[in-house]
């Protein structure tokens, strides 16, 4: 996340200054008119800090020329630092293109995996993440664990430590790392969310490698039928049309088919185009998303999947932070942002959490209003809070759904392979009856 630092001066002309993060300038250059307003400081600069390279020589024309690079506020605080370390400065410029890496799904499961592991026997954090920081070959996975470090030494909270890196982990596990720091049990917020992101990863992975073949062939058997009906047919057709004879039905109407294809394609295109670009646009936007994922756990087959994965989502991670202390509700709240789905979570927070907040309502009967909990899930949670063992109850609807969706997953896939099959038998039916239809033709032309 970007740095940022501000100068500035209060009204008894004290000079001030300080650091802070955020994801843009433009939030830093808000929250800095809301900082001076408050507090009656008038800012005098806002500066970012970007990343030099640089190149310097020790003192001695026999020394090393040494090139690195290096984050500061300005090119001039740069070349007053390394002058203090006694080089010789050669030359500084600023990487205007700062791409800093990427670190894979994987890298980030390891480290977390890694890190649970060595909770679990008993070594402090801070020595963790220096050995994992020793072990990382990833370069910005380096820097990442290296800042961890130092922000969690100087005392700040896991939220905000984690927080900053939303790009590297994802939403849902710095979200989680930063409970973890004080929930009392690291090791095994680590470890659910480590088993958390391993289980999406390998969702994602078999449901792409599942979904490919399917893809490729309604792509192919879509040029074929343009390639066919748009430049082949129209070759053949017009043929007969030279004899004056008569086409038959479904040849003719084809012909026409193609030519209105031919002399309206940018409108066809765009028709199919046009739509798709803004679906797209809609669904990325906050409303766009909440009406996706309240219609999307409706439809047939797929929405079920996603339906009770949400479900499960849920229940793990109220399993790894739930206390019999009574006090749950940001327990909730927290397995509601987790389950991926905006409208389940608004759901949860605005009839749930509000029922039993101001009516006194029971977990249950708060989680039965929202309307998004299956009976299963509900009677789990029922059958829990009257054993004493909410807990226990929730962990075992997560791993109840687990296998669940696991098996719901590869009969989707199934599904879909048919479908497409369904789609591409019918396709080849459609060609085969248009041709056979140019075939019979051929014959009357010879004689």
């Amino acid at each position: 996340m970007p740095r940022f630092r501000f100068t500035g001066r209060t009204q008894g002309n004290k000079m001030v200054q300080a650091e802070f993060e955020t994801a843009s300038k433009k939030e830093a250059k808000q929250k800095i008119n809301q900082l001076a307003e408050l507090r009656n400081i008038e800012i005098s600069a806002l500066e970012q800090k970007a990343l030099y390279s640089y190149k310097v020589q020790g003192n001695g024309n026999s020394s090393k020329m040494i090139q690195g690079e290096q984050e500061a506020y300005s090119k001039e605080e740069l070349t007053n630092a390394l002058n203090k370390l006694g080089y010789q400065v050669v030359s500084i410029k600023k990487n205007f293109f700062n791409f800093r890496g990427t670190v894979s799904s994987g890298e980030v499961v390891t480290f977390i995996r890694l890190s649970a592991d060595l909770l679990r026997q008993g070594l402090p954090y801070n020595e963790i993440l220096t050995l994992l920081y020793e072990d990382t070959a990833n370069k910005r996975l380096k820097n990442v664990i290296r800042e961890i470090q130092k922000d969690l030494q100087d005392g700040k909270e896991g939220y905000e430590v984690y927080g900053k890196h939303t790009d590297v982990f994802g939403k849902f596990a710095a979200h989680m790392l930063g409970i973890a720091s004080t929930s009392g049990n690291m090791a095994e917020v680590f470890e659910s969310t480590a088993k958390f992101m391993e289980r999406d990863a390998l969702f994602k992975k078999n449901l792409r490698r599942s979904l490919l073949m399917p893809s490729i062939a309604l792509a192919a058997i879509l040029g074929v039928v343009l390639f066919y009906v748009g430049y082949i047919f129209p070759l053949m057709a017009e043929m007969f049309l030279e004899y004056n004879i008569q086409l038959p039905p479904m040849t003719a109407a084809t012909l026409e088919a193609s030519y209105f294809m031919q002399d309206h394609w940018i409108a066809i295109t765009l028709t199919f185009i046009t739509p798709i670009a803004l679906f797209w646009y809609y669904v990325n936007t906050p409303k766009g998303k909440y009406v996706l994922d309240k219609y999307i756990i409706k439809i047939p087959v797929m929405g079920d999947l996603l339906h009770k994965m949400s479900i499960e989502i849920f229940a793990r991670v109220f399993y790894t932070l739930y206390s019999d202390s009574g006090q749950n509700i940001e327990v909730i709240k927290t397995a509601a942002e987790a389950c991926r789905n905006v409208y389940m979570e608004r759901q949860i927070k605005d009839i749930a959490i509000k029922k039993m907040l101001r009516d006194g309502t029971g977990l249950v009967e708060a989680l039965t209003a929202t309307g998004i909990f299956t009976r299963t899930a509900l009677s789990r949670f029922k059958l829990g809070a009257e054993s004493g063992s909410v807990r226990d109850n929730a962990k075992q609807l997560a791993d109840y759904y687990q296998v669940q969706t696991e098996y719901k997953l590869q009969t989707t896939v199934e599904l879909i392979n048919v479908g497409v099959n369904i789609i591409i038998a019918i396709v080849l039916a459609a060609i085969t009856i248009v041709s056979s239809e140019a075939a019979i033709i051929q014959p009357t032309i010879e004689i």
